[in-house]
């Protein structure tokens, strides 16, 4: 009888996951037919898949689909590696979260003074954020390593005393990186295959570069009024530290799994990566309550790629969204696989309607260029030197404003 009652129960369990895994199959489907997603989730429950999953194609152009083994650029998830990377020297005595960076680096120009691994670990260190420079699309496809790319802000002014605010700055976490590799010797990738990706057996993980033949890599695209169209390139050298990485949602399970062990640090050293400083910033981590659940999330934007990666430590919950789309909102859709996942009721995507600016200035004929319109109103001499704002249906956000110029979210 015991046996016949444990069978049983064992069913129902079995049933359960898998009408789960079917409702949060249909959500993310909702997202890939409107467009607003393409690429791959996972969701884990107690580090056991639920759903893992690809949608789309990895590549449109030889009609190559995503799988959970699809490759994707990270952008700001790196950010928290990097963080892991720093805590790790920490224990190993070669440097201290709160000294000021300038003893490790003699050349810190005056303002830089009072800077410690700290700020630049919780975006709180006052550095401007090169990525939001007015030159930096044109310049993004230029290579610029660390060193390089520092000297692009290190004369200018701090926008705020070290540790005063708030204010998210790529240009903290690739000073991160030039300081990893001048304490180390070595470089960044090469720290970060040593101390976290072999260890933790992430073999789909890594810097990536556009020259190594890298298998099952995805392309990345970008969505338009005309549709799918290849993502601007970025010049690799550049995001480092703070948005370099690629890797698999599998992969990303194995790390996610590891940060409730101390296989990379110590539990002491561990608790401090997840404690919020400023505007719930942790170290490389949002930290905060979310819909009355304790959340540690972080998301990442690179020219034709979107991703986000939620854990919710209390119901050892994992949700992974990867997108091989600049303009998924991969966010969102893993907000709502986690509250799927939690019993909600979470309704489909509606079909969106975009309004179009389109500048007075433009021509009837850069118009139709630029959005592919086939009507238009108009005012002023022949109707075609200035617009009024319209209503037109698109599956997509849509306004003439400049592609991704950072790799952050």
């Amino acid at each position: 009888m015991a046996r016949l009652i444990l069978a049983f129960l064992a069913a129902i369990s079995v049933a359960a996951s898998q009408d789960l895994a079917s409702r949060l199959d249909r959500h993310v489907q909702a997202y890939v037919d409107q467009q607003r997603f393409n690429g791959s989730v996972l969701v884990a429950r107690d580090g056991k898949p639920v759903l893992s999953k690809g949608y789309g194609m990895a590549n449109f152009e030889w009609n190559v689909p995503n799988n959970p083994q699809t490759k994707f650029r990270l952008g700001s998830i790196t950010k928290q590696f990097t963080a892991m990377l720093v805590l790790q020297l920490e224990q190993q005595g070669k440097l201290k979260v709160h000294d000021p960076i300038a003893k490790y680096m003699p050349d810190a120009p005056p303002a830089w003074q009072k800077i410690t691994f700290h700020h630049l670990l919780t975006h709180s260190a006052g550095l401007p954020n090169f990525t939001s420079f007015p030159d930096y699309l044109r310049t993004m496809n230029e290579p610029s390593p660390p060193a390089e790319t520092l000297q692009r802000f290190r004369d200018k002014e701090l926008e705020f005393e070290p540790g005063a605010r708030f204010n998210y700055s790529n240009s903290g976490y690739v000073l991160l990186g030039y300081l990893l590799e001048k304490i180390t010797g070595k470089s960044y990738e090469q720290v970060l295959r040593e101390q976290i990706l072999t260890p933790l057996g992430m073999e789909d993980t890594g810097y990536d570069m556009p020259a190594p033949v890298l298998k099952n890599r995805a392309s990345g695209y970008r969505l338009g009024p005309k549709g799918y169209r290849n993502a601007a390139f970025i010049d690799m050298t550049i995001p480092h530290a703070a948005g370099a990485m690629y890797s698999t949602v599998e992969d990303l399970l194995k790390w996610d799994q590891a940060l409730y062990t101390e296989r990379l640090l110590p539990k002491s050293a561990l608790d401090r990566m997840f404690e919020p400083f400023k505007d719930n910033y942790a170290y490389g981590w949002v930290v905060g309550d979310h819909k009355g659940r304790t959340r540690i999330a972080h998301g990442g934007g690179i020219n034709g790629f979107a991703t986000f990666i939620a854990r919710y430590p209390n119901e050892r919950l994992t949700v992974i969204t990867l997108a091989n789309l600049e303009n998924a909102q991969s966010g969102k859709l893993a907000e709502e696989l986690a509250l799927i996942a939690f019993g909600e009721t979470v309704e489909p995507p509606r079909q969106r309607t975009a309004i179009l600016s389109i500048p007075k200035s433009w021509t009837l004929a850069q118009a139709v260029t630029s959005f592919g319109l086939v009507s238009f109103s108009g005012s002023g001499a022949r109707g075609i030197s200035s617009w009024s704002r319209q209503r037109v249906s698109l599956p997509f956000r849509c306004s003439p404003s400049p592609r991704r110029s950072s790799f952050s979210r």
